[in-house]
């Protein structure tokens, strides 16, 4: 009998949870039959997220909020079986040689520190869990430029190695850490681009469109699932083929 592909029954975090992959990933691990606390930063709509256990707002960069913030969401869901780090800012964009300081920070505390914070603070009960998940939500800027992004293309990169180190060391205490990648996803700020630019990164992606959040929602719910019990150190690419060809 093959294991279950569906994560009934978790309780999972998951921070920037009103974003568009935010959302689609609260939404389906929900139908999946998860408890799910959605977090995200102050001021936002958290409450209007539907099928959810609980809410927290903390900004990830503040290790004392969001520490506090766990905690809640925990105490919520009487545990914690998986963190989903989906929590981040993408639009920071100069040139590398006009990055200040302010922007280089403020890209790295929130994409690479808020998602190694997250996972810490959430430990404890991951290993309680005896089948821990933590999930990581880089982007494919960490293995292909995207000239302007410096600072983002570096934290996501980031995302890996630091994904890599805790799953060697975490799964002696029964937690798995992977690495989901996309590509260009269909949420409203990649709709808001300017018509010429979508349709030159559409033209490099073989599949010849954007990915829709909920496929990339999927295989995060996949990811959680006693199906990919074995998988622990993973960097899963959903981005329709994009950097395979040079046209």
């Amino acid at each position: 009998m093959p294991a279950s592909t569906v994560p009934d029954g978790r309780r999972v975090i998951v921070t920037g949870a009103t974003g568009g992959i935010g959302r689609a990933i609260v939404a389906v691990l929900a139908q999946s039959g998860c408890r799910v606390a959605a977090c995200d930063a102050p001021g936002a709509p958290v409450a209007e997220l539907g099928g959810v256990a609980a809410t927290a707002t903390f900004d990830v960069r503040d290790r004392d909020a969001l520490r506090a913030g766990v905690a809640d969401a925990i105490d919520s869901l009487g545990g914690c079986d998986a963190v989903v780090a989906n929590a981040g800012v993408v639009d920071t964009i100069h040139r590398a040689e006009r990055f200040s300081d302010e922007d280089w920070r403020t890209d790295m505390e929130t994409n690479l520190y808020g998602a190694f914070f997250l996972a810490q603070a959430a430990f404890e009960a991951l290993a309680a869990s005896g089948d821990g998940r933590v999930v990581l939500i880089s982007s494919v800027a960490a293995e292909v430029a995207i000239p302007g992004q410096v600072a983002y293309g570096a934290s996501k990169a980031g995302l890996v190695g630091m994904a890599r180190t805790l799953a060697a060391e975490w799964a002696s205490r029964g937690i798995r850490c992977n690495v989901v990648m996309p590509g260009f996803i269909a949420t409203p700020k990649v709709l808001a681009m300017p018509e010429e630019v979508k349709r030159s990164v559409v033209a490099k992606v073989p599949l010849q469109r954007f990915g829709d959040p909920d496929e990339l929602a999927g295989v995060v719910s996949f990811l959680l699932s006693p199906a990919a019990a074995y998988m622990n150190g993973a960097v899963i690419r959903v981005d329709g083929g994009f950097g395979l060809t040079m046209r």
